[in-house]
């Protein structure tokens, strides 16, 4: 019976698991996103300005290689930023699906020590 009983939780904790974890870790992704974001900004202005000189000094393979590089950066920055944006709103979904997984855990376990 009590092998039944930790079968019968196992999704409940390893979904327990799973959420503690990921309101761990969340922070810092979002942090992580927008710091990638800054840079990525940092490295496009440097990108544009070679890219002028490049342009001024008539030096075409730095001029085309600083091209796909700025191309490049310009995806980044729109990928890192809608990530960011993720994050900021599943924040409080996640938070919320937390505080439902912890009201439904308490009520398991009032459950279980009532019926004892």
């Amino acid at each position: 019976m009590g092998k039944e009983e930790s079968s019968k939780a196992y999704p409940v904790r390893s979904l327990h698991d799973f959420l503690s974890e990921l309101d761990e870790e969340w922070s810092k992704f979002r942090t992580g996103s927008l710091i990638g974001f800054i840079v990525s900004c940092a490295l496009l202005v440097y990108s544009l300005l070679s890219l002028l000189g490049a342009l001024a000094q008539g030096r075409v393979g730095e001029f085309i290689f600083l091209i796909v590089v700025t191309a490049f950066l310009v995806y980044t920055g729109f990928a890192l930023w809608a990530q960011h944006q993720f994050f900021r709103r599943w924040e409080r979904r996640i938070g919320l699906l937390l505080h439902l997984e912890e009201t439904l855990i308490k009520e398991k376990l009032g459950e279980n020590s009532n019926s004892t």
